[in-house]
């Protein structure tokens, strides 16, 4: 999200975070490698750099933690003072991170050395995410929609939240669209992930790329399922009449196998074999 739209930064720090950010033109993705020897540790996974002119103003190391890593931590003042000796403007650290108790840990103070030297870093965490029930906020900013949804849509009570998605998803484009679809649906919780998909099927404008392209690969997913399931069911079904012992392993890898290839050569195997090795050879 903060690569498809650098603002997103400057929006979270002076929002959610309640940051002082510098008056600036234009937000635009920057270089995240930290260092000139360029080792996989001093590589953000965003930088955006806030401009007024062609002047930096404010750059910002954007780092999603999804659980504690003692080096990162260690990593985080070389991103820092790298960034700062390359553009000459205050560098700020901004950590999402989508678990509270990985946010906890992200905001203590880094001590890097006395007397003083210690950065502190801007956590976002559920805590800190707003819950966007407002269309109009949803519309002008869709990233923000997309991470109440992520924090929020799966607890009891906020349909409004996955409502506001669904109007955040209108105002991007197609591929963004169905990219952030995808991550929400990812994470949400089976009642709530079930509420939005019913949502986008019966108030989705269909008009929409996007919208068409989801829902006929929805349509095309579950009727493959459907089949998968179904001669899954068949081969076990011959192996039981034709009495040849399934261990549960074995009996686990059919059902959960996807591939109709595999599935019908297993049904035609199936009906003569008399023990399961004859299923596999």
């Amino acid at each position: 999200m903060f690569r498809s739209r650098p603002v997103l930064a400057a929006e979270l720090l002076g929002g959610p975070l309640a940051v002082a950010v510098p008056a600036f033109e234009q937000a635009q993705l920057s270089s995240g490698e930290l260092t000139d020897v360029d080792p996989a540790e001093f590589r953000a996974d965003a930088v955006v750099t806030l401009t007024a002119g062609e002047a930096p103003v404010l750059a910002v190391v954007v780092e999603v933690q999804l659980q504690p890593k003692k080096r990162k931590r260690q990593s985080w003042p070389a991103y820092v003072a790298n960034l700062h000796a390359r553009l000459g403007c205050p560098v700020l650290l901004l950590v999402v991170c989508p678990d509270p108790a990985v946010a906890a840990w992200a905001a203590k103070p880094v001590v890097v050395g006395e007397p003083g030297l210690v950065l502190t870093p801007l956590v976002l965490g559920p805590g800190q995410v707003p819950v966007v029930t407002d269309a109009g906020l949803a519309r002008r900013s869709p990233e923000l929609a997309v991470l109440s949804a992520l924090a929020h849509g799966g607890r009891p009570g906020q349909a409004g939240v996955l409502e506001a998605l669904l109007a955040g998803l209108r105002a991007v484009g197609d591929d963004r669209a169905g990219l952030y679809a995808d991550v929400v649906l990812a994470v949400l919780p089976a009642a709530a992930r079930d509420y939005l998909e019913a949502l986008m099927t019966t108030t989705y404008e269909y008009q929409s790329d996007f919208a068409r392209r989801y829902f006929n690969q929805g349509e095309a997913e579950g009727e493959a399922r459907g089949r998968a399931e179904g001669e899954a069911s068949a081969v076990l079904a011959i192996l039981d009449a034709r009495e040849v012992e399934v261990p549960d392993d074995v009996r686990a890898d059919i059902t959960g196998c996807t591939d109709l290839d595999q599935l019908d050569t297993w049904v035609r195997r199936a009906a003569t074999a008399t023990k399961i090795h004859e299923l596999f050879d």
